[in-house]
């Protein structure tokens, strides 16, 4: 059955107003469209957490700087929908426009202050206060019980967890394990825009993790020869490094070392041509930690 199409705030009130009356338990997975696998791992989780899941598809004009992508970002409206039946999504909200999320005179605005330093806030000024923005609108709006999103996008979800929990949301927010290429790539809508020698290149961030994650295997637990083993990746496929950085997995603090027992995660985020592209992996903390 084609999920239903909710194109406005009164259809989102309409039909989860149904849902409550009906007793369904439901999840919410917030995208921004031209879905890959990635998102739809998370419609199936979704579907596992609960017994109705709902997709919201909008390109979200607030996380985007006046000079990214925002006029050329990847959209296939009809192909999403489809995948979205594939999955079992049972609703899919698509903003009219832009000013469904943002009408005439739109004034309020969430910052979350201390997660969204450094990386890519630092990199991308302005962009997760439109994240905590809309996802604290599609949260408010949907009340959903579980809201899933990508680990790859990292800080972004620790920007969410901090949001939800500050503002009493009551979401369960549940990360998912980056979704991989056969050849490690990780799963971005932003991979349509790298040309075949571009995308080639573009594995060296995975590759940098991996190394980094041999020498934690052999011993090495110091952030710099970490670091390192990524750089060297990145500088061996002639990408050009924003940052590597080892963290805290929590606070996303700068860690000298990697600490038994204490989550850290290493992100890194390069360019392949033109085409900005951020990976990352945990380091200890968990008996599987950092696989990529």
């Amino acid at each position: 059955m084609a999920p239903a199409v909710l194109k406005t705030v009164a259809d989102v009130k309409d039909w989860t107003a149904g849902l409550r009356r009906e007793g369904h338990r439901l999840a919410l997975v917030p995208t921004m469209g031209f879905l890959h696998e990635g998102h739809l791992s998370l419609i199936r989780e979704g579907r596992r957490r609960a017994d109705v899941v709902a997709v919201s598809i909008f390109v979200n004009p607030t996380q985007f700087g006046p000079r990214e992508d925002l006029s050329r970002y990847p959209r296939d409206f009809e192909g999403d929908v489809a995948k979205c039946i594939s999955a079992g999504a049972q609703a899919i909200f698509a903003p009219a426009g832009p000013e469904v999320m943002y009408p005439q005179g739109y004034q309020t605005y969430v910052e979350v202050t201390d997660v969204s330093q450094g990386l890519c806030g630092a990199r991308r000024p302005g962009h997760f206060r439109g994240v905590a923005t809309v996802v604290t609108k599609l949260l408010t709006l949907f009340r959903p019980e579980v809201a899933l999103f990508g680990e790859k996008d990292y800080q972004q979800l620790q920007v969410i967890r901090a949001l939800n929990q500050d503002l009493h949301l009551g979401a369960d927010i549940v990360g998912m394990p980056t979704v991989r290429e056969p050849d490690g790539l990780a799963m971005s809508s932003r991979n349509a825009y790298l040309s075949p020698e571009e995308r080639q290149r573009a594995l060296a961030l995975s590759r940098g993790l991996k190394a980094a994650q041999a020498l934690l295997r052999e011993g090495t637990r110091e952030s710099e020869p970490l670091v390192a083993a990524v750089r060297r990746e990145l500088e061996a496929a002639g990408l050009r490094e924003d940052y590597v950085e080892l963290v805290d997995a929590e606070r996303l603090t700068p860690l000298a070392s990697v600490v038994p027992g204490q989550p850290a995660r290493l992100l890194v985020a390069a360019f392949s041509g033109t085409t900005r592209l951020i990976d990352n992996m945990q380091l200890g903390g968990e008996e599987n930690a950092g696989r990529v």
